[in-house]
């Protein structure tokens, strides 16, 4: 089984940063790519970033030149710089975690930008 811990989040202000990071504990073996997905109310949940095994990073349009995805394979986290924010980015956000051929998730942390 893994579990995912994540930490960071909160309340900002627009134009401000918030740094979110993803701990993976458990059997972590067969983990191939790692990211955060988030959902606003009414909507569904969506890619904001992922980094695979092998280098690849995948971000979505809407956060390409204020969101980083890095990865640090010793602590096996994964965390996300969030710079820029706007209203628009506020919702939960969830760690992801591809193993084999599931999708894991951790328990979600709020991001709220205001006006």
């Amino acid at each position: 089984q893994v579990q995912l811990v994540e930490s960071g989040g909160g309340l900002v202000q627009a134009g401000g940063s918030l740094r979110l990071s993803c701990a993976a504990s458990g059997s972590i073996s067969g983990i191939f790519a790692m990211g955060w997905f988030r959902q606003a109310p009414g909507k569904q949940r969506e890619l904001v970033a992922r980094i695979f095994n092998g280098g690849r990073i995948d971000y979505a349009d809407s956060v390409k030149g204020r969101f980083t995805i890095s990865k640090d394979n010793a602590k096996n986290t994964v965390s996300l710089q969030m710079n820029s924010l706007k209203p628009e980015d506020t919702a939960v956000y969830y760690c992801n975690a591809r193993r084999f051929s599931d999708d894991l998730w951790g328990r979600g942390t709020q991001v709220t930008v205001s006006s």
